[in-house]
């Protein structure tokens, strides 16, 4: 125990890998909001909408209106600050926070890349990222170092590990497996795809890229450890996320993922990398080689900062699992779904009509959803439970405010799931206006039809 203890978590490595993953970090987050920002993103997911869903607890987080173009503002040059190293610790808590504040403005734009971005940075804060070639080390010797403790790079490559173990470990069902769900119903749409597209429309394939991502996410994080698998590893990294980006709509993840997943090479590598910055930007590199260590002293603040980390990673491992707490089928009630790294595993579609009824009257209508959210809210909203609601409830409240009494809303809900026939999703004799969020099973989602075996 002293030894791994000693080997992985206190032994003084150099900080040049944690060096570049901090710079291309910063670079790629910078990437990514100016991407959001020209395609008018902002102004169509943010600013347009008259309704917003929120996630349970965060109801308070909503954009600000023309401020939201702020808050992108904040968190592009505190991506910037982060690369360069420059008032670190308040760049990257600026940035954890601006970018985690999005991302929770509407649930409509969840992805799991953006939850891994907002843990990944919430990570950097504790680790000494700005100690080696930056410019806090460039103006405070006090604060550059060249050899840092283990833990704080092996962290992130825990992060990573667990980011594709739980992707492989989610695809080890038998919809993906062995029907080859949903790449069945996505595959076909890119039958012209150059060079690609002329073998997607063979069974097998479709077949292979399943087992084949499957058995990548599972295996790379253990390839990318061992030195002699490295360097073919990675070659697959490259292949894996350049074929999904090509073939998917995805954004910046698989760049993301690219870059990321450098930080497993040693610091050799790394070296060469920010000796090709400092000639690209005509820095001396020279001047961060110092031999100075970051000593890891055992005092209240080391600790209290390994048992953060320590409880961090313990909820990152049970997180996934918490689906077993809920009855029914995952990929039916979604109860737990979210925040797994369950990357891309299912194809629903859905229709929800509500019905706004006066219990003093019996006078009832239907609802136009358009009249409230936009095609996008509308297609997510159709087959996710707490989004149907959510906007259930905010229906309750705009037609009682709009001086309807006693309003009821029920909801006619059909669902498909990955190619199988739409069925009845809500119970529509459930008025949903008297319902409650909550982490408590919904007991109003009608039992799935059909069986999904695995993890």
């Amino acid at each position: 125990m002293n030894h791994f203890i000693s080997k992985h978590i206190t032994a003084p490595i150099e900080a040049a890998p944690l060096a570049v993953f901090r710079i291309l970090f910063g670079v790629m987050m910078l990437l990514s909001i100016v991407r959001f920002w020209s395609y008018g993103w902002i102004e169509k997911l943010y600013i347009q909408p008259k309704f917003f869903f929120s996630y349970y607890g965060f109801e308070w987080v909503k954009p600000l209106g023309v401020y939201t173009y702020l808050i992108f503002i904040i968190c592009g040059l505190s991506a910037i600050f982060v690369a360069l190293g420059y008032k670190y610790k308040v760049a990257i808590v600026t940035f954890f926070i601006s970018f985690t504040y999005i991302e929770l403005m509407d649930k409509t734009t969840y992805l799991n890349h953006y939850y891994f971005i907002s843990l990944l940075s919430f990570l950097m804060i504790f680790l000494p990222a700005n100690a080696y070639f930056s410019l806090d080390a460039k103006q405070d010797s006090k604060k550059a170092f060249q050899k840092i403790p283990a833990w704080t790079i092996n962290s992130v490559k825990l992060m990573l590990g667990i980011v594709y173990f739980y992707a492989g470990l989610a695809k080890l069902n038998s919809d993906w497996l062995f029907k080859a769900m949903p790449l069945k119903i996505w595959l076909p749409s890119k039958f012209d795809t150059p060079l690609l597209g002329q073998f997607l429309h063979e069974e097998w394939v479709q077949y292979a890229f399943s087992w084949f991502g499957a058995g990548y996410d599972l295996a790379i994080p253990f390839l990318l450890l061992y030195k002699k698998t490295r360097p073919f590893a990675f070659v697959m990294v490259v292949v894996f996320h350049v074929m999904t980006r090509v073939l998917f709509p995805i954004g910046m993840f698989p760049y993301v993922m690219i870059v990321s997943t450098l930080i497993f090479f040693d610091s050799s590598f790394h070296h060469k990398l920010l000796s090709y910055f400092s000639g690209l930007f005509r820095i001396e590199k020279n001047r961060f080689d110092n031999k100075r260590i970051l000593a890891m002293p055992l005092n209240v603040v080391t600790n209290s900062k390994l048992v953060l980390i320590s409880l961090f990673f313990v909820i990152q491992l049970l997180m996934p699992w918490r689906y077993l707490v809920y009855p029914g089928e995952l990929f039916w009630t979604e109860e737990g779904y979210r925040f797994s790294w369950r990357v891309m595993l299912m194809e629903k579609s859905g229709y929800a009509q509500f019905k706004v009824v006066s219990k003093d009257s019996g006078k009832w209508f239907y609802v136009d959803n358009s009249d409230f959210l936009t095609p996008f809210q509308e297609k997510q909203m159709s087959f996710q439970p707490d989004f149907i609601l959510e906007y259930a409830q905010y229906l309750k409240r705009h037609f009682e405010k709009d001086g309807h009494k006693n309003v009821q809303i029920f909801v006619d809900s059909r669902v498909a799931l990955n190619g199988r026939l739409s069925t009845t999703y809500i119970d529509p004799k459930v008025d949903l206006g008297q319902e409650r969020e909550s982490f408590e099973h919904k007991n109003w989602i009608i039992p799935f039809t059909d069986e999904i075996k695995g993890i």
